[in-house]
């Protein structure tokens, strides 16, 4: 039990929590322990008094039920701790943190109930996108890495009632691209700068909240890590490699 909560402590902090809390919140709610409707999104809920702005952070980690639960939570912590560590992209908490708020504020704009479809696309799409050469199996079938965002799209019209999720992650697609155009693909190719420059406010909020918690709780180091090469698994993760060539997973029946 030790070994396990040792080797638990060891995952990257941002994904492991994240990733701990949708998977006991969705597994709650699939009990019926928990009341899913006070977890997902509505704007008519943001506007009554008082609040509940928390609407906000929790409906981007409702996973599906059934082998979604599994699945979803795999692929969260797969592609997050992939950006988390060793990511030159993100090579601060900050610009980590400012990456999911731009993506989720974008997703709000269009009225679903839950987003982490949407959410774990987008990561698969930017995570990818840096993984130029590598090779992947997703459903058996070996494909370069920058292509698994497609097809997690398209695994979507094998599933009854796909087509919907299937648009709520095309709004995933959507994000993480425009998320690459104007942090990247503009900056050095277009002559400009980039146009969401993680915010000096964010930064030092970070900074405050890393000197408390050290202060309180003892210091906590970021977990090393390395750029995924060519001949690296992209997927990483806890999971064995037979785990790694099925879909997102979605509800059956």
């Amino acid at each position: 039990m030790e070994v396990a909560l040792d080797n638990y402590m060891r995952l990257p902090p941002m994904s492991r929590s994240i990733a701990t809390y949708t998977f006991v919140v969705s597994l709650g709610m699939v009990l019926g322990l928990l009341p899913g409707s006070y977890f997902i999104f509505h704007q008519f809920y943001l506007f009554k008094f008082p609040p509940q702005i928390w609407r906000l952070a929790t409906s981007f980690f409702i996973a599906s039920p059934g082998l979604g639960l599994l699945f979803d939570t795999y692929f969260l912590y797969s592609y997050l701790s992939q950006m988390e560590v060793g990511n030159p992209r993100f090579p601060r908490k900050e610009d980590l943190i400012w990456y999911l708020t731009f993506v989720a504020n974008y997703f709000t704009a269009f009225g679903f109930m839950s987003f982490l479809p949407a959410l774990i696309l987008a990561m698969a799409y930017t995570v990818t996108q840096e993984q130029g050469g590598a090779k992947i199996n997703y459903m058996f079938i070996t494909m370069p890495a920058q292509l698994m965002p497609y097809a997690m799209l398209a695994i979507n019209l094998l599933f009854p009632g796909g087509a919907m999720n299937m648009i709520l992650q095309l709004h995933g697609l959507f994000a993480g691209h425009l998320f690459d155009f104007l942090s990247k693909t503009w900056p050095n190719y277009g002559g400009g700068r980039n146009l969401i420059p993680t915010p000096a406010v964010l930064s030092r909020l970070v900074r405050s909240a890393e000197s408390f918690m050290q202060g309180n709780f003892g210091g906590a180091t970021r977990p090393s890590g390395r750029t995924l090469g060519a001949g690296d698994n992209p997927s990483g993760g806890p999971l064995p490699d037979s785990w790694r060539t099925r879909g997102p997973g979605q509800r059956l029946g």
